[in-house]
């Protein structure tokens, strides 16, 4: 999760957002996290020139010049700029502060429903394992098999994304889906330290390793 720019377009790093045209959601979180990085590069984020977001397709707006700067994933919007032929700059959040390496994406459960079905959330687990596992040592195959689910995507996109994905899916852990609650808590500590919740959020809320193998 970072932001994407043209190259040479002088946005290499967070402070290089002044002045410049940035597709924002208006939401808090958002704000506040790129607030923090801009400060935190000795930029000035009043300068930001904050625009409603249109952005549809990434690639386009950033050759039309509608915008300066996105949010991106760049496992799949940053690969598309690749696959488009498109050179831009890229800085990741985590890469400016580390309360910013937050998991995303995350698979959601219910619960109170986990708890009185361990054993079928223990078996969901165990087979969605097998599926990024497989596309860790299959990846143009995982491609393959996505594409023939979904054939509306560009398999020319689709694999790039997934060759770049295979690193990302465990990335520095042995055990997929083990979430480290340092790491976790971080994030949520920051949440509550600027007043973006309504109330302070607990530590160790929000997840867990219990259904893992």
């Amino acid at each position: 999760s970072g932001i994407v720019s043209r190259k040479g377009d002088g946005i290499k790093r967070p402070k290089g957002l002044e002045g410049k045209k940035y597709a924002t959601w208006n939401q808090d979180i958002e704000k506040a996290i790129l607030k923090q990085v801009v400060e935190k590069d000795k930029g000035n984020f009043s300068k930001v020139n904050m625009i409603p977001s249109t952005v549809t397709d990434e690639v386009s707006a950033l050759k039309s010049k509608k915008v300066d700067a996105i949010w991106i994933y760049y496992g799949w919007a940053g690969i598309a700029t690749e696959v488009a032929g498109l050179d831009t700059d890229y800085f990741a959040f985590k890469d400016i502060d580390p309360v910013f390496d937050y998991y995303t994406p995350v698979i959601i459960g219910n619960s109170e429903w986990m708890k009185k079905n361990p054993e079928t959330a223990k078996a969901f687990l165990s087979a969605a394992k097998k599926g990024y596992e497989y596309a860790i040592e299959h990846p143009k195959d995982a491609g393959d098999i996505l594409c023939e689910a979904s054939p509306e995507l560009d398999s020319k996109m689709v694999q790039a994304s997934q060759k770049y994905m295979k690193d990302q899916y465990k990335a520095e852990v042995k055990q997929w889906g083990y979430i480290n609650p340092e790491r976790w808590n971080a994030f949520y500590n920051w949440i509550s330290e600027k007043g973006l919740s309504k109330t302070k959020i607990p530590e160790n809320t929000g997840f867990t390793n219990d259904y893992l193998e």
